[in-house]
């Protein structure tokens, strides 16, 4: 490979920073000895830096010496207003990172599962926006593996799941919040309904059920299927609040983890369910393995336990 000529290399050398704030210090002062002072240094340690900052470029001249100070020549006017972009950027990069450091700035972008906004989620927001203020906050929605996907692909720095759909796990870091149990969802007169004490999902085996899926499986009905009935799916509905005008209108009954039970409304009676051996469903902060955690993240981490801590049981 052809190597270009020095004579006709038009490239600059890399420049100190040092240089380039001594050199507006004397420019701003039109003094070598002033801007020592102001700056902390020695007049002898301005008049090298600008020395070297002279030969780096090979223009000749940045200043000519006067009886009283120094004037900007021709070279120095033209290399003023790159000195202060250079300097003023690296000043906002040396801020921003700072900020980036301490938790202070930056942004933060995270999802949840549509149960965790029912308390945990917004709890922890409440706690986190008063710690950090200066944090920008993005918010997806969606199910655990969509949102493992978006972390996967760089779009999320953090995503609120849970063991429920069977997502593969393992391969990510998993923040322990809570271990949710599970209540049944019956209308206000159904059998079930004052009845002290926990149930067995068998006991609604016969009983429509509300469910987000049609199938149960990767479903919190996965209860029912250990307890060796496959329930009866009669209406498909997504939304938790839908859910409810469901069952309070007699049309079924509905599985609740325990993040959305405190916001059941008064028609519909919540029974604790049965399922013993069964692990309960575990609710985790993911992040990425093998990216350094940024202190934002560390902070909401530490703001979703504390809200996670405060979930009622009912």
């Amino acid at each position: 490979m052809a190597v270009m000529p020095e004579s006709h290399r038009t490239d600059l050398p890399d420049l100190s920073t040092v240089w380039l704030r001594a050199f507006l210090e004397v420019a701003r002062h039109g003094s070598f000895t002033v801007a020592a002072r102001t700056s902390g240094w020695t007049q002898s340690a301005v008049s090298r830096q600008i020395s070297a900052l002279e030969g780096a470029l090979g223009g000749g001249p940045l200043f000519d010496r006067l009886p009283r100070g120094v004037r900007l020549t021709e070279a120095g006017r033209a290399l003023a207003p790159y000195a202060e972009s250079v300097v003023e950027a690296l000043g906002g990069a040396r801020r921003e990172l700072a900020a980036l450091r301490e938790g202070t700035g930056g942004r933060l972008r995270f999802g949840a599962f549509p149960t965790a906004d029912a308390a945990l989620v917004p709890q922890a927001l409440a706690v986190f926006r008063t710690r950090r203020p200066g944090v920008g906050v993005t918010r997806e929605e969606g199910l655990t593996p969509g949102l493992l996907e978006r972390l996967d692909a760089g779009h999320l720095d953090l995503a609120v799941v849970s063991t429920t759909g069977r997502a593969p796990l393992e391969s990510y870091v998993l923040h322990h919040l809570l271990d949710e149990s599970l209540y049944v969802a019956v209308p206000a007169a159904h059998p079930l309904a004052g009845r002290p004490g926990p149930v067995r999902l068998g006991q609604l085996a016969d009983d429509d059920w509300v469910s987000g899926s049609a199938r149960p499986e990767g479903t919190l009905l996965d209860a029912a299927l250990r307890e060796g009935f496959r329930p009866r799916v009669a209406h498909v509905v997504a939304e938790w609040t839908a859910k409810q005008g469901y069952v309070a209108a007699g049309l079924g009954v509905a599985l609740v983890p325990a993040l959305a039970a405190a916001s059941v409304r008064p028609d519909v009676a919540l029974r604790p369910v049965l399922d013993e051996g069964a692990p309960a469903r575990a609710v985790y902060a993911a992040t990425q393995r093998g990216h350094a955690s940024t202190p934002a993240v560390e902070a909401f981490i530490a703001a979703l336990r504390e809200a996670a801590a405060r979930v009622p049981k009912l």
